[in-house]
C-alpha cells in the first residue's frame, strides 16, 4: 500500500494567524441509531458518545457528534482499516453504515489568538467563544464551501472540507489571516 498523500503538501501560511494543512488523518463516518454505535465507538475511540456538537477524545483518537444519526470518528491513519474490521464486526446486524473517508477529506488548522477572527471573516455561524466553545464541532459554510468547523483550543481551530475544495479553503483562510485584515471582533 502507498503512503497518503495530502492534497496541498503539507502547505502553511503565516499571517497574523498560521494556517496549515495537518497530516493525513483517519476519519470514518458512521452512521445510525447512536444509542445502538455506543458500544463499537467505545471499543474504538476508548470514549463515549459525545453529547450534541461536542467531541469526546482518548489520546489520538476522538469522535464528534455531526447530526443526530451521523458521527465522525477521528484516529490515526494507519489504524483506519483494523477500526473498520473492528465496527463491522461489533456491529453486524445493527442497521448502520461505516465509510472510510480519510481520503476524502483535508484538515486544515488556523493557529493564533485571533483564529476566530480568521473564520468569521467567512462564515455566517457565530463562531464566538460563547456559541462555539473549545470542544464543540459545527458544520456550516466558509465562503460557500461545506466545512466542519473544530475548536481545539483557544487559538487553535481545524476545518474539515472535502478534499477536492481544500486548495480553495486553504487560500480562503490565507487571505483572511492576511496582516492588515484584522478585525478585533472578539477583544474586549
Amino acid at each position: 500500500m502507498s503512503d497518503p498523500v495530502t492534497p496541498l503538501n503539507g502547505a502553511r501560511y503565516d499571517g497574523f494567524c498560521t494556517v496549515h494543512e495537518v497530516g493525513p488523518m483517519g476519519m470514518i463516518t458512521l452512521r445510525g441509531d447512536q444509542g445502538a454505535l455506543g458500544d463499537a465507538v467505545r471499543a474504538v475511540i476508548g470514549a463515549d458518545l459525545p453529547a450534541r456538537r461536542q467531541i469526546v477524545a482518548e489520546g489520538a483518537r476522538a469522535c464528534a457528534w455531526m447530526s443526530p444519526d451521523e458521527l465522525l470518528l477521528m484516529l490515526p491513519r494507519g489504524d483506519v482499516p483494523a477500526a473498520m474490521g473492528q465496527l463491522a464486526q461489533m456491529l453486524a446486524g445493527v442497521h448502520h453504515l461505516a465509510a472510510d473517508v480519510s481520503d476524502a477529506r483535508a484538515v486544515l488548522r488556523v493557529s493564533g489568538p485571533l483564529a476566530r477572527e480568521v473564520l468569521a471573516k467567512l462564515t455566517p455561524a457565530d463562531v464566538s467563544p460563547q456559541a462555539l466553545p473549545v470542544g464543540e464541532m459545527r458544520r456550516t459554510r466558509l465562503a460557500q464551501v461545506a466545512a466542519a468547523v473544530r475548536v481545539i483550543a483557544e487559538g487553535e481551530i481545524e476545518v474539515i472540507c472535502f478534499r477536492s475544495v481544500a486548495r480553495y479553503m486553504f487560500d480562503l483562510l490565507a487571505m483572511s489571516a492576511r496582516p492588515g485584515g484584522e478585525a478585533s471582533l472578539f477583544r474586549a
